[in-house]
């Protein structure tokens, strides 16, 4: 297999779908063998394993590590070394998202976010680090998103723990800053994915309208700052910063947080 990854070996978090596939679609299309990893029905990850490794002709592999659970997160960067060989490309794409008032936030999903959320991506971290500094080449891409950088109503603990991100990127950029290791953030903002088709669907019933006609309600919604752009960022937009990070160009991008938020934060 021919590529700029050829040789390379990436576990993906969350990727068994919408921005976690596309990320694994970019490496993929360089050569890099991949790691899926994120819930769903067996059936339909194993078919979506096979089209990726069929359409790109590199290894494909799964684990479905619970990222709540610190033992399996752990386990999965073994597995990974075990059936891939190695780790060189850590993308934390996984993430939990739940609205609600502050006084009315759900402790117990409280500490499930963040375990899954910032947790998890600390114990990957911590985990691949010391292979990638002996190899003296690593990309790490923590998946933060506008709310790193912005708040928003009722998604207190989604913020928090986004901020808390891009500070873990920060640091881990600045303790590798002298080796061929990199870690950086990828930002986007409001993206046509699995979750928002979801927020559309609920957009759409409660007002008793189509869903095509939800679309442009739910971005007039969003008007003029959270979506200056008046579309949606597509999956491939954001994707495309991750080959960039991940590509010898990006070398010397380090601790840096990339916005992909169709001018968001443009303000």
């Amino acid at each position: 297999m021919t590529g700029s990854l050829a040789g390379k070996c990436a576990v993906i978090t969350g990727s068994v779908g919408g921005i976690g596939l596309g990320y694994a679609k970019v490496l993929a299309k360089e050569g890099c063998a991949i790691m899926l990893n994120g819930l769903g029905e067996a059936a339909e990850i194993e078919k979506t394993r096979a089209a990726l490794e069929s359409e790109f002709g590199v290894q494909v592999v799964y684990n479905g590590a619970d990222l709540r659970n610190q033992d399996e997160v752990i386990a999965m960067i073994g597995d990974a070394d075990a059936r891939l060989g190695k780790v060189d490309i850590l993308v934390n794409n996984a993430g939990m998202q739940h609205r609600e008032r502050v006084e009315d936030f759900p402790i117990d999903i409280w500490h499930q976010m963040l375990a899954v959320n910032v947790t998890a991506a600390f114990l990957a971290i911590r985990t691949v680090l010391p292979q990638m500094k002996a190899r003296n080449w690593g990309r790490i891409v923590n998946i933060a998103s506008v709310n790193a950088h912005v708040g928003t109503p009722e998604l207190s603990c989604y913020t928090a723990s986004k901020h808390a991100i891009l500070g873990l990127t920060k640091v881990v950029a600045i303790e590798t800053i002298e080796t061929g290791v990199t870690c950086n953030a990828i930002c986007p903002g409001s993206v046509r994915s699995n979750l928002s088709e979801h927020r559309i669907d609920t957009f759409a019933a409660q007002r008793g309208v189509s869903k095509e006609e939800a679309v442009d309600a739910f971005i007039e919604t969003k008007m003029p700052y959270h979506q200056p752009m008046k579309r949606f960022i597509t999956v491939e937009e954001v994707a495309g910063a991750l080959g960039y990070l991940c590509s010898e160009a990006g070398a010397a991008v380090r601790g840096a947080s990339i916005m992909v938020d169709g001018g968001w934060t443009a303000r």
